[in-house]
């Protein structure tokens, strides 16, 4: 697989593929199902998948807040490689890109640098300045262009419901991990290199790794039971918070830490993915670090049973 970052980093050797476009947060069901099907028109037409993704994603650009994401970046350049893609094309969504029109976006981008022959695009996609664009659009300059342009349709699940990146945080943020898990089609996890903290978790006795969330918020908050990637040949029981920690900084950044239950090992550097699999309880203010310390032995006891009785 091949990640091109930016769109002057298209050279000419690119030019003729298989395109889809689109944020691929989570990579759920619909996504897999997508990449199913540019597989086997690839294998029929002998051309490259590529996949167009931007960075940040257009919402969050335009509404200038900051959303809640399934997947980071580096987790969603691994479940396309993993897929199968071969070209995942990341352009930075600004000023400038946001303003680009509908046509020129079609006839700069799509046909002059890409050379699409294919173009699959969900039922909801817009597209250039003030969302002008749509799949009508793009098949009425396909037609003198000579590229064809497919329009999927929603997927859905086994109760006729859409699978929607919507709908999988919405299940995370009502606590619905299993529910989750079935739209998703896959665990749900979060992945990042682990970096220094205020070693407070050491202090108390519970020494956790920290990783980095880079101001991303996430749709989960609280206590859980996890299972970490990354140190071992095998996964690692774990118990983890994520949230604001309002008995320490009161500050509104989410972090994420994690307690090894069995290995005592530094992990700083490392890279891990962090599985999670119930929730133990909701993130809460403690007037004390003695009650919060208590709170966290609860907690690994509640873990431990989780683990006990899988």
């Amino acid at each position: 697989m091949e990640f091109i970052r930016g769109l002057h980093n298209i050279k000419s050797r690119h030019k003729g593929c298989i395109l889809t476009i689109g944020n691929f947060d989570g990579f759920h069901r619909g996504h897999q199902a997508l990449i199913s099907k540019l597989q086997k028109e690839r294998n029929h037409l002998k051309l490259p998948v590529m996949v167009m993704i931007f960075e940040p994603q257009p919402r969050e650009y335009l509404s200038n807040i900051i959303t809640i994401r399934l997947t980071r970046l580096r987790d969603k350049i691994n479940y396309l490689y993993t897929a199968g893609v071969d070209v995942i094309l990341c352009i930075a969504f600004n000023k400038k890109f946001a303003s680009i029109e509908a046509y020129n976006f079609i006839k700069n981008i799509l046909i002059y640098k890409l050379g699409v022959q294919f173009v699959y695009i969900g039922d909801d996609f817009r597209f250039g300045a003030f969302r002008k664009g749509d799949f009508f659009l793009l098949k009425k300059i396909s037609k003198h262009e000579g590229f064809k342009v497919i329009r999927t349709t929603a997927y859905l699940d086994s109760h006729g419901k859409r699978i929607s990146s919507t709908a999988i945080r919405e299940a995370l943020i009502e606590n619905r991990i299993l529910d989750a898990e079935l739209l998703l089609g896959h665990s749900y996890c979060i992945s990042g290199r682990v970096v220094r903290g205020d070693s407070l978790g050491r202090k108390l006795g519970f020494p956790t790794a920290n990783i980095s969330l880079q101001g991303k918020r996430l749709p989960i908050r609280g206590v859980y039971a996890v299972e970490v990637y990354g140190i071992s040949n095998l996964p690692l029981p774990g118990i983890a918070n994520i949230g604001i920690r309002p008995t320490i900084t009161g500050k509104n950044q989410q972090q994420l830490e994690v307690h090894l239950l069995n290995i005592s090992v530094n992990l700083y550097t490392y890279h891990i993915k962090v599985v999670f699999l119930a929730k133990i309880r909701d993130e809460q203010y403690f007037t004390s670090m003695k009650r919060l310390q208590h709170q966290i032995k609860t907690d690994i006891i509640n873990v431990r049973s989780y683990f006990n009785k899988k």
